[in-house]
């Protein structure tokens, strides 16, 4: 393993390469403004709560639609969060959303509804990480605030021809290189870079602005850098869903906000415990989670779905009730829904595939 020196001169050669490739090559996203324009805080921070974990591909179109409800910070403040959900129907890792609608209504109230461009005042709002922070502080305020996401974490280990780089080693080298002019500039460089010429696989070093520096490009090691780790297998739910219909609705559920998939709808579901059958699962999880008992029916179908830390399968079936009204025992609320009401829920992807099963034909 080979490693680089960076010195003072150094630093400030490598800045200003980064900044002159970056003004050339960027690429033409919604979220960035023009240059010379003056960035708005708000869409800022949205695009990089999105962008966390999401190709900018998808969030595209999200950001978009986004910005048609909820066009200024105090309408996204304003909104329930039901609404606030919907818009992100989809798009995965809902806490994000849950999160920034919180902040979003913190900022409202405690900073007049105009974010906050003090550092430490920013980091202390609800899901607001260090890169989170570093990104909005340094895009939006011009503060000199490091960042380092995925891309920039391939980016720096190849630097350093580090298979491993420990966090620690990555910030040092992310603070070393944001002081100077433009730090917003700078740290979208270092992630455009590594969207873009510094991928995964097959890395374009013969473009890269920063190839003098690069100790694994010297080394012939930049395909190895950083090191891929092992995945383990994901652990696996076997789950029952009941789809309990009665007088032409059926059944949803709103999920408690510490829940996985917090603060979205769904049909009633448990685990099912070793050797249980589905039907008598989902019996279950309607008397378990909303005091009423139904009898199971068809099959409605099975749906696959990963979530980050488990694979879970879905077996749905049509349940009827046969006694109780449904209390909200383990959920936050309730609804019946007509078959077209159901689209005007915030649905998980999984969930939305069981609707499509339940309605077809």
């Amino acid at each position: 393993m080979q490693s680089i020196s960076l010195t003072p001169h150094a630093l400030a050669t490598l800045r200003g390469r980064l900044l002159a490739w970056y003004a050339a090559h960027r690429r033409d996203l919604p979220w960035r403004s023009a240059a010379g324009e003056t960035a708005d805080p708000y869409r800022v921070w949205l695009s990089e709560v999105m962008l966390q974990q999401t190709r900018v591909e998808t969030v595209r179109p999200y950001y978009a639609r986004w910005l048609e409800r909820f066009p200024t910070l105090q309408a996204l403040a304003e909104a329930p969060l039901d609404d606030v959900l919907k818009a992100w129907e989809g798009l995965g890792y809902y806490s994000r959303a849950r999160n920034f609608h919180r902040a979003v209504r913190e900022v409202a109230a405690s900073y007049g509804g105009a974010v906050p461009d003090d550092p430490v005042d920013f980091r202390a709002l609800p899901g607001v990480g260090r890169y989170t922070a570093g990104a909005v502080m340094s895009i939006a305020f011009g503060r000199e605030e490091p960042l380092v996401d995925g891309n920039v974490r391939r980016v720096f280990a190849r630097w350093l021809d580090d298979p491993a780089p420990g966090d620690a080693e990555l910030w040092r080298l992310a603070e070393a290189l944001v002081p100077g002019i433009s730090p917003g500039e700078l740290n979208q460089a270092l992630m455009e870079l590594g969207a873009t010429v510094c991928t995964p696989r097959r890395p374009r070093c013969e473009v890269c602005p920063a190839a003098p520096f690069c100790a694994a490009r010297a080394a012939g090691t930049q395909e190895e850098r950083p090191a891929r780790k092992k995945q383990k297998p994901l652990p696996h739910e076997d789950t029952a869903v009941a789809v309990v219909e009665h007088d032409g609705r059926v059944l949803l559920v709103r999920r408690p906000l510490d829940a996985r998939l917090g603060g979205m709808w769904a049909f009633p579901f448990v685990v099912r415990r070793r050797g249980e059958e589905v039907g008598a699962a989902a019996e279950r999880a309607a008397r378990e989670g909303l005091a009423i008992e139904v009898r199971a029916g068809e099959a409605v179908g099975t749906v696959e779905h990963v979530f980050t830390h488990v694979r879970a399968s879905y077996h749905a079936v049509r349940c009827a009730v046969l006694t109780g009204d449904p209390r909200p025992l383990r959920y936050d609320d309730f609804a019946w829904a007509t078959p077209e009401e159901v689209s005007r829920y915030a649905l998980p992807v999984a969930q939305q595939r069981i609707a499509a099963l339940a309605f077809r034909g």
